[in-house]
Order: C-alpha cells, then structure tokens, then sequence
C-alpha cells in the first residue's frame, strides 16, 4: 500500500552531521532532490519542509553564495517549502561574535505534529538526530504515524533512535553517492 510520505530536514543539524564526516562536506554538496527520490521510492511525497537561517554574507561571502545556491535548487523540488528562521549574534567568554539559529527546531516540531494532527501523510521522515526531537516522535506516533529518522552516527540521540521505528545514518559512501554536480549548460 502506497504511504503519504512528508518529510522534515533540520539544516543546521544536516550541515554539522556531513562535517562530522569529513570537514570539507558542505550541504550545498549534498543532492537533497534524488536522495529524497531514492527513500520516497513508489510512496507519495506528501511534502518537504526544510528549516535553517540565512547565513550572513559579510560574515563569510563564500559560504553564503553557496547556501543561497542551494536554497536555489531547493525551491525548484516539487511540493519543498524553506522556512528560515533567525540567526541571533552572540558572544563567548573571550568576546568572540558567534550566530546562533533561533526557532527552527520549534517549527519543524509544530509542523510536524500539526500535519500528523491533520492526517497530512501516513509516514514523517525527520533528517537530524537532535535528541530534543524525542517527545515530538513520542507525540506523532501516538497518532498512529510511521516516523523515521535520517541522521549521522555521531549525532544522532540513543533515546531518539530507540524511539524512531526505523533509523538511516548517512555515511561517506552516501554523501559520496548523493554528491551534487552542477549540471553543464
């Protein structure tokens, strides 16, 4: 039987798990489309809702064209909504100026437990393995939903895994396989 498939990705989390794996592994160099094609497969895509902040293009010019080409391509999957949530400046002990994202764990979480609340897809697929997303699972599948989970082993939460009915961790030999290629003109 065909499931509803919608699918949840924390940016910020999805950026630090490819680093996790290799330093230079950026999202922009991930190909978010056919990698989502491949766990969809015969399934219906219900939808794609990704959460990050913009980074901020005189903090580091390079890394901001890159982020902006890729919410480029996002926008151009069907049925992909960006939601981008706010970057607040901070400082350390050392006055070192840092950027924190603020709120985008929270309205992943609202989305995803309102669109299982309105029967949105059968199936929640959540790309992070931020164990502040353990109750949200709890909640979703008490509405009888499938959720999986999409991580990198070294970030992904013991009890959010326990938690999930099914956990695939991203390793170097996906993030090769899935690498993007600008297409040539």
């Amino acid at each position: 039987m065909t499931k509803r498939i919608s699918i949840y990705i924390d940016g910020a989390n999805f950026v630090y798990g490819l680093k996790s794996l290799h330093p230079k592994y950026s999202d922009y160099h991930f190909d978010f489309d056919n990698y989502i094609k491949m766990i969809v497969g015969k399934d219906e895509l219900a939808g794609i809702f990704y959460y990050n902040a913009s980074l901020k293009q005189d903090v580091n010019h390079r890394r901001f064209k890159e982020q902006q080409k890729l919410l480029e391509r996002l926008r151009k999957i069907p049925k992909c909504k960006i939601i981008l949530c706010k970057r607040q400046k901070r400082f350390t002990k050392e006055d070192e100026e840092y950027y924190t994202i603020k709120g985008d764990d929270i309205y992943l979480a609202l989305d995803m437990l309102n669109h299982a609340w309105e029967n949105k897809y059968d199936k929640a697929i959540l790309f992070s393995g931020d164990g502040d997303f353990f109750q949200l699972v709890k909640y979703v599948k008490d509405k009888k939903k499938e959720v999986e989970m999409i991580s990198f082993e070294e970030l992904a939460s013991k009890n959010l895994i326990n938690e999930v009915d099914r956990c695939i961790f991203i390793n170097k030999k996906i993030a090769n396989r899935f690498f993007y290629r600008e297409k040539k003109k």
